[in-house]
C-alpha cells in the first residue's frame, strides 16, 4: 500500500544545464528541467535556448544520449531561431511594435506617467510609448503588457456578444496570460484563459481561438460533435489552424522576447 504522506509531498520542477558540442564545434548550454508532469523525453527550442525535459524516473545518462542522437536536429532548430529577427523592447531604440498582424511605428518621448497608446484616431497610424525620465526597463515592460491586455480585452468585448447567443453560459470570467503551448483553455468552472500573444496574430486567428474555447462550455472534448458546434459558428476554422501551425512559434517567441 503506498504511503499516504509520500503522495501529498510536494512535486517541484527540477533544472539544471550541461554542455554539447554540436558538429560545428560550437558549443551551447541544454537546460536540463526533470519535469514531474513529463511523461516522456523530450528536447525543444526557443529563443531562450534549448531545452531537455525528463520524466522523474529517467536517468541523466539516458537524458543526454537522446540529446546526442538528435544533435544535427538541435543544431538546426537553433540555428533557424538565430536567422529568426525577433523585436526586442530597448528604450529609445525600438521603432515598430506588432499588434494584430501588423507591425507598427512606435515612437518614444517624455512624460510624467508609463504608457503605450494608440497616436490619433486610426488604431493602425502608429504608437507613442510615454516614459519618465526614471523609469526603469520593469515598468516598461508592464506598460507594453497592459497595453496589450488592453487591446485583447477591447477585442474581447467586440466578438463575446456575437457568441454568447446559443451557449448554456457564458464564461464565468476571462485572464489573458503568456502560455507555452496552449492557445486557450476552458476550466472546469467556465473560467477561461487566453494567450496573450494572440493580440499579436491576425483578428480572424484570435477570433477562432475564442470561439474554440466557447464550443467548450457546449462540449469539454474535441468529439465530432464539439467541431460541428466550432463549424457553425466559425466555418473558416481550418485555414485559422492552419496560420497558428505556421507562425504560432513566432508570435510566442515574439511576445516572450518583448517581456523579457
Amino acid at each position: 500500500m503506498p504511503n499516504p504522506f509520500r503522495l501529498l509531498a510536494p512535486r517541484t520542477i527540477q533544472s539544471d544545464s550541461f554542455p554539447l558540442a554540436l558538429a560545428d564545434g560550437r558549443v551551447v548550454e541544454v537546460r536540463r528541467v526533470r519535469d514531474p508532469r513529463s511523461r516522456r523525453i523530450k528536447l525543444s527550442v526557443d529563443e531562450r535556448g534549448a531545452r531537455l525535459s525528463l520524466p522523474l524516473r529517467a536517468s541523466a545518462v539516458a537524458g543526454e544520449r537522446f540529446v546526442e542522437q538528435h544533435r544535427d536536429w538541435l543544431a538546426q532548430q537553433i540555428a533557424s531561431y538565430a536567422a529568426e529577427a525577433l523585436p526586442r523592447l530597448v528604450r529609445g531604440q525600438t521603432d515598430s511594435l506588432p499588434l494584430r498582424g501588423a507591425m507598427l511605428p512606435l515612437a518614444w518621448q517624455a512624460g510624467r506617467y508609463t504608457r503605450l497608446q494608440h497616436v490619433g484616431e486610426d488604431d493602425a497610424a502608429g504608437l507613442a510609448f510615454t516614459v519618465p525620465p526614471r523609469a526603469g526597463a520593469p515598468a516598461i515592460r508592464r506598460a507594453l503588457r497592459d497595453f496589450y491586455e488592453a487591446q485583447a480585452r477591447t477585442d474581447l468585448g467586440r466578438w463575446l456578444p456575437r457568441y454568447l447567443p446559443g451557449l448554456p453560459r457564458p464564461p464565468r470570467r476571462t485572464r489573458f496570460k503568456v502560455m507555452s503551448s496552449q492557445w486557450g483553455s476552458l476550466a472546469p468552472d467556465g473560467s477561461m484563459a487566453l494567450d496573450l500573444s494572440l493580440v499579436l496574430a491576425r483578428r480572424s486567428a484570435f477570433e477562432y481561438v475564442l470561439v474554440h474555447e466557447l464550443c467548450h462550455l457546449i462540449h469539454a472534448d474535441h468529439s465530432r460533435a464539439f467541431w460541428r458546434e466550432v463549424e457553425v459558428r466559425f466555418p473558416a476554422w481550418r485555414e485559422e489552424r492552419d496560420y497558428f501551425r505556421a507562425e504560432g512559434r513566432r508570435l510566442k517567441a515574439t511576445l516572450r522576447m518583448l517581456l523579457s
